[in-house]
Order: structure tokens, then sequence, then C-alpha cells
């Protein structure tokens, strides 16, 4: 029986990404770039931002986009659906995951918050 492992680190108590068997569970993303900010932009921008984000923390675990089975998406604005949904459809061209999107007021001043759960079976 494997233990839980968590990958990379972060400047409030959360684990970017932790694997619990087959199964890799990523923390909500946000749009902040390598330096630490928030990037400047839309909700497109700050969708592309997220899913960046959201691979950067799948590969921690040695998983990728295609290994996601789940997400969940919280907009600022639910009147930006269209455009977030026009962006994110960029990332899974074909047989994307099973998907919440809700409305919500999110903890900083940003347009946009996705966690994913991934599947990828141990070697």
């Amino acid at each position: 029986m494997m233990a839980k492992q968590h990958f990379g680190t972060s400047h409030v108590p959360l684990s970017p990404a932790v694997r619990a068997g087959d199964f890799i569970y990523v923390s909500g993303q946000v749009p902040v770039g390598a330096n630490g900010e928030v990037v400047v932009g839309g909700i497109e921008v700050q969708t592309r931002q997220v899913m960046e984000n959201v691979k950067a923390a799948l590969a921690l675990a040695s998983a990728e986009l295609s290994d996601v089975i789940k997400t969940f998406v919280i907009l600022e604005d639910a009147r930006e659906f269209a455009a977030f949904n026009k962006t994110y459809a960029t990332y899974f061209p074909s047989n994307p995951p099973a998907r919440t999107t809700l409305e919500a007021r999110l903890m900083i001043d940003i347009k946009i918050e996705i966690e994913a759960v991934a599947y990828k079976p141990l070697k």
C-alpha cells in the first residue's frame, strides 16, 4: 500500500498536488504568474494562466491534462461564462473531463479558480 504523496509548495497551507493511489488532486489554481503576481487581463487571460498552473501542478506528479477526469471551476462573474468556456475548451479539445462550474466571490481579486482531479495509475 502506498502512502499519499505531496507535490510542490505554497505560501499558504496547501499542497499544489497530492497523489493518493491512482488519483491526483490539484488544489484550486488561481491566475498567478511565475512572479507571484495576479496576471492582468480579462477572463480569457486569467483562464489561460489558471490552466497553465493546473498543467504545472499535474506535471509535479508526472501527470498531464489528458489525465484529468474532473474539474471544479469558480467564476467571479457568471456573465463571463461563455468567454471562459471558449478558452477552457482549447485545453480539452476531445474527451473533456466532467466539470462543475459555479459563481462565487473569491478570496482575492481574481476572476477564476480551478481545481482538478486526475487519474493516472501507478506503474
